[in-house]
């Protein structure tokens, strides 16, 4: 396990070090680890502990980060490493995200094999995804920088719980994000994630003024985070502080973790959310985890023709220009579209890059 120093810490008049990446502020004393595990005090200073290291690596569809306008049908080296520093009790990948062994992280490479596997492979980007990059932000931030050298895009799949001062360094080397808003109540992130709703809130706003490709994901949890009023709240902040074309995801959970005991989302608790966020104003709202081609189909802000179709992670008839623009009515629809749409589809390869 390669440990490495970090920059983004100070030390306490009690003798304990503050790790500052997120708002959680761990302190702690010689040897100790923070809640996300990772990040350690060792030698009077915050190291990261899993650098160069993975839980393994896996080509995907661009579609399954979630991002619907990144890149369409193209495949992206995706990986992630081990820990988080939210507490989901939902959490889908749980297996990943709080493993505490050592031997989930059964793969290495270093940022240029990564950069250079992924033009080996064909992706046109590489996503820090399973587990939450903010965790291993140095890392990831190497990766970027030989990725971008290599003319690869990076994206980040975060929940977005970060200090305003790392989220600005890491940020400023990634090209997309998707951000998991949990749910839109202080009381659900408290309970349930052990986090805090304001954090994320503010990442959205920030990411809204970058350059970065910004893209929404809700897990809809029957009983927790699926009530229209809140929905509706969501949908009206999201309208009034991005706008009305950052695309959104509303997705299905499944039992899992902590929370076995409640069911599947139902497909119309999708189909439900999915109007609400279309009738609030915003143009680009997408269900997933279900079979629903017309809630995933990109349709044309400007004659509302359907211009992406979707059947799961399948791209079926696209009626874009290579710069993204409506071929019957030549609006520019958001996104990053640079060229002709990818053919990757629905595939999941695991591949070894060491």
């Amino acid at each position: 396990m390669a440990t490495v120093p970090t920059v983004h810490w100070h030390r306490l008049a009690d003798g304990r070090v503050q790790c500052d990446v997120c708002p959680r502020a761990c302190r702690l004393h010689e040897g100790q680890r923070g809640f996300c595990f990772v990040r350690q005090r060792e030698g009077d200073q915050i190291v990261l502990t899993t650098y160069g290291r993975s839980s393994g690596f896996c080509v995907d569809p661009i579609e399954k980060k979630p991002l619907n306008h990144f890149l369409p049908g193209s495949p992206v080296l995706s990986f992630g490493t081990a820990g988080c520093n939210l507490g989901c009790r939902f959490c889908q990948n749980w297996d990943i995200s709080k493993s505490r062994e050592i031997d989930t992280l059964a793969a290495a490479a270093g940022p240029e094999q990564l950069a250079a596997a992924a033009l080996r492979l064909g992706c046109r980007s590489i996503a820090f995804t399973y587990n939450d990059p903010v965790i291993f932000m140095e890392y990831a931030m190497d990766v970027a920088d030989a990725c971008r050298a290599a003319g690869i895009k990076t994206v980040a799949v975060s929940a977005g719980y970060m200090n305003p001062a790392p989220r600005e360094e890491f940020y400023r080397h990634i090209d997309a994000a998707n951000i998991d808003l949990k749910a839109f109540s202080d009381k659900f992130y408290e309970k349930i994630t052990f986090a805090r709703l304001d954090a994320v809130l503010s990442t959205l706003e920030y990411l809204r003024g970058t350059d970065v490709w910004l893209e929404i994901t809700t897990l809809l949890i029957p009983g927790h985070n699926d009530g229209d009023d809140e929905l509706r709240r969501q949908c009206d902040w999201l309208l009034e502080h991005l706008g009305t074309d950052v695309p959104l995801h509303f997705s299905a959970f499944h039992p899992d973790f902590k929370m076995r005991d409640i069911p599947r989302t139902p497909p119309e608790t999708l189909r439900r959310a999915r109007r609400i966020a279309l009738d609030a104003g915003l143009r680009f709202v997408y269900t997933g985890n279900v079979h629903d081609p017309d809630g995933q189909t990109t349709r044309c802000p400007g004659c509302d023709a359907p211009v992406i179709v979707r059947d799961w992670y399948d791209l079926g008839a696209y009626e874009l220009t290579d710069d993204g623009r409506c071929t019957r009515c030549g609006h520019r629809l958001p996104g990053v579209f640079d060229g002709p749409p990818g053919g990757w589809g629905r595939r999941r390869l695991p591949v070894v890059v060491s």
